[in-house]
């Protein structure tokens, strides 16, 4: 058996020691393994992910590039070559990527195109850290490392002893440019590739300054290599600079990046300064360990304690920040907009349909002045294009459904994360998507008009995953509702989102208990199949979106039948074989066969809709059922390896399940003040928050057999609420909770210890 220590160092050890815990972290950014999730493919994804060498929420990020240029899938462990290290702003494997280039270290000859230039490699000789990676390429006997600063990195190459030492720069294809600088031992340029979402003018300058002259220059266009220029502006440029070392010599290279300019590029060089690559990389690794060590675990195993701050790690990268410091040190963004040049911040690359779940939840809880940097973002953005992003990178992608700023804006807001923005300007961004439709599918509401004048988007008028698009829409005016009476808007507005937050109930079907699509003369979908993905849904089934009903499982609830029904209806999910109906598609999607191979019936941990679910179980009274399951999924579907998630981690979303399940409690509802209990992973959780105040989850008697909770008590009073107050947390508060290895049947059984519901609230 093997285990990851940071990065592909393995160590082979006993299952015993393996079952060793971990008393305490010191150190806890040498506990992630930035390859885990990397074993990925279309067809399959444990995580799609990539190692990513960055600083948190980092404008630029390095990685090494296994795939050729333009392939999503940029770095796969089952890969045996590199063909570079690229600058990376990619997402997703499926959103692509954009300001990107890449460098690659070779000797012997010029060779620059990328299948000439790559190398074989091993994960035995890889290390890869969230502040640090190296790699021996074989073909070329080199070492190459990095370190990364937000907007600028360092890279060091050590050379054998050879006159045909070189680095090759490859600015990629959709327009180019390239100019080496001798006198200076620089080499400055831009690339346009990007996979949509900019304005016309983009473009990513860079910059990178080495450490000696070089011996010998070249620039290259396509098939044709000079060594007689020393610049090229074409479809796909690039340069190759050479240098004769000894044994063992290391050349330095700082990289910097700017979407602004040239200049703004050689500013952001600054951030190294004349830092030598050590310095750099232990700046890096302090600034990681300063964010990670706001959330200390202990008391749990060592897979358990990598896969914890593994997923931390992922929670940290994204949104990006996309904005720059100019020469008066005020904060200035391009707009991916509209193209220009604007004051203030912006963060892009980040997909709220997986992330409103619970990364900007853990936002709110860690990080509050960074979300309402995000909020500032959030409100340039509409400023500049219009409308509220739903999927930006860097500018408006049409990718997924729902309205779901709202749930992001609303959530910042009442929980007391309001400055440094205009919550007025975003609640008026906020009241345009629930009335138009956006120059993309997923900007704006897609079927608005008929979601406003019937309550729900029908089946039957060409608008695809509509009951997705209905359910999405009528948990957002639950957060409108709750954001405009924060706001004292006028009555009449209040009622229209407390009305609509109802629609939910246009799609149950009492036949089946299971929402359903809906035509527009009022009936339902004919023939329906709850085993059908996509159709009427978003990468999922009736059996999985059913639950998207946040704010209130109550309404639900009396829906299904009452507590008894409802949660029978939960058992059913796990009980269901995974059959699929794959025919919307045309074939299987990764996101079924992730679900089909689990072995967990048809709950489909590996994609967003159902994650919560599991703990619906509260509010039906049977918590105990939601302390097995949480555990199962955490013990079986995350683990610290290259195959460690089961589906696409998706921007932090699925990492953010884990972090939140791990402290025991999840953010079901954003837009409540509330989270809700299922169990803590560890025996001991301290998150130190941003105001001072501390947050600990002690679970002493926390193992293996022991999942079940016994006994909670809140600051040293017997709590018997299936739910915690963010508010309240925020005081700084310590939860005690007695674990034991049967089920308690009779704790948090009470209706009112149910979380919070809508209609519960009303009555």
């Amino acid at each position: 058996m093997k285990y990851f220590l940071g990065a592909a160092l393995t160590l082979t050890m006993s299952v015993a020691t393996l079952a060793q815990t971990v008393d305490k972290v010191d150190d806890p950014v040498e506990w992630v393994n930035p390859l885990m999730g990397t074993d990925s493919k279309p067809s399959l994804s444990t995580g799609n992910t990539y190692p990513s060498i960055s600083l948190p929420w980092g404008m630029n990020c390095w990685m090494p590039q296994t795939g050729k240029m333009g392939n999503g899938w940029a770095y796969v462990y089952t890969a045996d070559k590199l063909r570079g290290f690229k600058q990376t702003h990619q997402p997703s494997p499926w959103i692509n990527d954009y300001g990107q280039f890449a460098i690659m270290p070779i000797t012997g000859k010029r060779r620059y195109k990328e299948d000439d230039r790559a190398s074989w490699f091993s994960h035995k000789s890889e290390i890869a850290k969230p502040y640090y990676y190296s790699v021996y390429l074989a073909d070329h006997n080199v070492t190459t490392e990095i370190s990364p600063t937000e907007r600028a990195a360092a890279l060091r190459f050590t050379f054998p002893e050879t006159d045909s030492s070189f680095v090759v720069i490859d600015a990629l294809d959709k327009g180019s440019s390239i100019q080496i600088i001798p006198g200076k031992n620089r080499i400055v340029g831009y690339t346009t590739k990007n996979s949509g979402g900019v304005p016309a003018n983009f473009k990513n300058y860079f910059v990178i300054q080495f450490d000696r002259p070089f011996a010998n220059t070249a620039v290259w266009s396509g098939d044709t290599l000079s060594a007689t220029q020393l610049a090229k502006q074409a479809n796909h440029v690039g340069a190759v600079v050479g240098f004769k070392t000894r044994k063992g010599e290391q050349v330095y290279a700082r990289v910097a990046s700017s979407f602004i300019s040239p200049e703004q590029a050689e500013r952001n060089l600054q951030e190294i300064g004349n830092d030598s690559f050590d310095t750099v990389k232990n700046k890096a690794k302090a600034i990681w360990n300063t964010e990670m060590k706001r959330m200390l675990v202990s008391g749990g195993t060592a897979d358990q304690t990598r896969t914890f701050y593994s997923c931390l790690y992922r929670t940290m990268l994204f949104p990006r920040k996309f904005y720059e410091i100019d020469d008066k040190k005020q904060i200035v963004h391009y707009s991916p907009y509209n193209g220009q040049v604007l004051p203030g911040y912006m963060f892009t690359d980040n997909g709220f349909w997986d992330t409103f779940r619970a990364v900007f939840p853990l936002f709110n809880l860690t990080q509050p002045t960074l979300n309402s940097h995000i909020m500032a973002g959030l409100e340039n953005a509409y400023k500049e294009s219009g409308f509220l992003p739903e999927w930006a990178s860097p500018g408006h992608r049409d990718c997924m459904v729902g309205s779901n700023s709202a749930s992001i804006i609303a959530d910042a807001y009442l929980k007391g994360n309001r400055q440094g923005y205009d919550i007025n300007k975003l609640y008026e961004a906020i009241l345009k998507n629930t009335q138009t439709e956006g120059p993309l599918s997923s900007v704006g509401r897609k079927g608005a008009a008929y979601y406003n004048k019937l309550g729900y988007v029908p089946y039957d008028v060409k608008i695809n995953e509509n009951a997705a698009r209905t359910l999405e829409y009528a948990y957002d005016d639950f957060t409108i509702w709750q954001l405009a009476k924060e706001l004292k808007r006028p009555q009449a507005e209040i009622d229209l989102f407390a009305k609509r937050s109802q629609n939910y109930r246009n799609l149950f079907d009492p036949s089946t208990k299971l929402m359903r699509g809906k035509n527009e003369n009022g009936t339902f979908q004919s023939l329906f199949n709850p085993f059908k993905w996509g159709d009427a849904f978003t990468e999922g089934n009736s059996w999985h979106y059913t639950w998207s009903v946040f704010h209130d499982v109550q309404g639900l609830s009396d829906l299904m039948g009452g507590r008894a029904g409802f949660a029978k209806m939960l058992d059913s999910v796990f009980v269901v074989p995974p059959v699929f109906d794959d025919s919307y598609y045309g074939s299987v999607i990764h996101e079924i066969r992730e679900m089909q191979i689990m072995n967990m019936g048809n709950y489909a941990h590996g994609n967003q809709p159902i994650q919560h679910m599991i703990y619906l179980y509260n509010y039906a009274g049977q918590p105990w059922k939601a302390q097995y399951w949480l555990r199962e999924v955490m013990n079986r579907l995350y683990q610290p390896t290259p195959d460690g998630y089961c589906g696409d981690e998706d921007n932090g979303q699925t990492s953010a399940w884990y972090v939140f399940s791990s402290m025991g409690f999840y953010p079901v509802c954003p837009g409540t003040d509330q989270y809700v209990l299922g169990a803590p992973l560890f025996k001991k959780v301290t998150l130190q928050l941003e105001n001072g105040k501390t947050l600990t989850v002690n679970a002493a008697n926390n193992g293996a057999q022991n999942r079940y909770v016994q006994d909670v008590k809140l600051n040293g009073k017997t709590y018997s609420p299936n739910w915690l107050s963010h508010s309240e947390l925020m005081k700084g508060a310590t939860l005690d909770v007695q674990m034991t290895d049967k089920p308690n049947t009779k704790r948090g059984t009470n209706p009112a210890d149910a979380p919070y519901s809508f209609s519960a609230s009303k009555k």
